[in-house]
């Protein structure tokens, strides 16, 4: 006997009913409105930024040019200017000078009313002293989708005050703090800084002056942090060369007066390099390395005498664009991840290469947090030792 009423139940149960036709068109419906009103939202966004870009470009045309502090170097001078005015047909007026020099003039001359700098890039430690009260927060300059987006950038948008607006950290890489001449030393003769106490080493290590800044004051206090103050007493004993001025410490190397150097990095031995003369960076210690974000911090000053042609540079420093030419020129990795990592022979290795986010913030000695409770200890114990 066939079961008809179950047959009809069955076949009734493989189409949908009126409720459920009904119910699926109002799930479509508002599924392609929320859709489309996201469309919308979007093309406002994007509207909106370009209109702003453009309103900002034209008054920095009016404005004529931007003034901006950056580190030494004749290439990254010639590059960022290059670079700007190509783009933009504005003139980018460079100011180079030591960090906390020029830090002091633009706080001195700001404070006397003198409103002359738009922007600053440098060390981390003299925004952080020498220009507090007088710089604007940072990302209220941001325009570019690409430079807003904090996926574009390793760790997302890092700042090295405490307030996390003031000073804009764009760079994160780790040293090769330390070189060796080839007819001297034996990689294998220094695997940990414990090696660096050998008698032999005795009068033969260069180190750039903790005291004064720089990847020297890095390495003392990546030291005085991980191995502590009686390691560097050790080391003190060991007679080491000291000086502020880099370049006299990396001719030593290479005639051969010191066998090994502390402190200083690819820029002071990239002709030497190249000229096949006998040094190298020492391959990485047992004793791990750090990061450090070199003069890769942005700030922007109260008060700009040409805010647009500001905003314009800021945005351009911070895009792919601008980061390219910024660490082509100087030799520092940048943490944007679309610019491609340096390939050339003993470049400056990007910190996410060695290391992740957490990691980085682990080690770091250079945001204010830092600066308080490990740097200036670290500098102390070098006022201490080395007077």
């Amino acid at each position: 006997m066939i079961q008809i009423g179950n047959s009809l139940k069955a076949v009734s149960s493989r189409y949908p009913t009126r409720k459920q036709i009904l119910f699926t068109t109002i799930a479509i419906v508002l599924v392609a409105s929320r859709l489309l009103c996201s469309s919308a939202i979007a093309a406002d966004s994007s509207a909106d930024w370009q209109a702003e870009w453009q309103r900002v470009m034209a008054a920095a045309k009016k404005e004529g040019k931007v003034v901006v502090s950056v580190p030494p170097g004749a290439e990254l001078r010639k590059a960022l200017k290059e670079g700007f005015e190509k783009r933009f047909g504005i003139e980018l007026e460079l100011v180079t000078g030591r960090g906390s020099a020029i830090v002091k003039k633009i706080a001195d001359e700001h404070r006397a009313g003198v409103q002359f700098f738009d922007v600053h890039t440098g060390g981390s430690g003299s925004i952080i002293y020498g220009l507090a009260g007088v710089i604007d927060p940072v990302e209220g300059q941001f325009i570019l989708p690409e430079v807003k987006d904090p996926k574009n950038w390793w760790g997302g948008h890092l700042y090295v005050d405490k307030g996390n607006q003031y000073a804009y950290s764009f760079l994160a890489f780790v040293q090769e703090a330390i070189w060796y001449n080839t007819e001297l030393v034996k990689p294998e003769e220094v695997r940990s800084y414990d090696d660096l106490l050998h008698l032999k080493w005795k009068g033969k290590i260069g180190y750039s002056d903790p005291r004064s800044g720089g990847a020297g004051q890095g390495n003392w206090t990546f030291l005085w942090k991980t191995r502590g103050e009686d390691f560097l007493k050790k080391l003190v004993q060991q007679k080491p060369v000291i000086m502020r001025e880099e370049r006299p410490l990396a001719e030593l190397l290479v005639k051969g007066s010191l066998a090994i150097t502390i402190g200083l990095d690819i820029d002071n031995f990239g002709a030497f390099v190249k000229a096949g003369l006998p040094i190298k960076p020492l391959p990485q210690l047992k004793n791990g390395v750090y990061p450090v974000t070199g003069s890769g911090t942005l700030a922007v000053i109260k008060n700009q005498p040409h805010p647009n042609a500001s905003k314009l540079f800021v945005n351009w420093l911070l895009s792919r664009e601008g980061q390219e030419i910024y660490q082509k020129a100087l030799g520092e990795p940048t943490r944007r991840l679309d610019v491609e990592a340096p390939k050339e022979p003993y470049a400056v290795r990007p910190a996410r290469e060695y290391m992740t986010i957490e990691q980085y913030h682990q080690l770091e000695s250079h945001t204010e947090e830092k600066q308080e409770s490990v740097r200036k200890p670290a500098i102390a114990a070098a006022q201490r030792l080395l007077d």
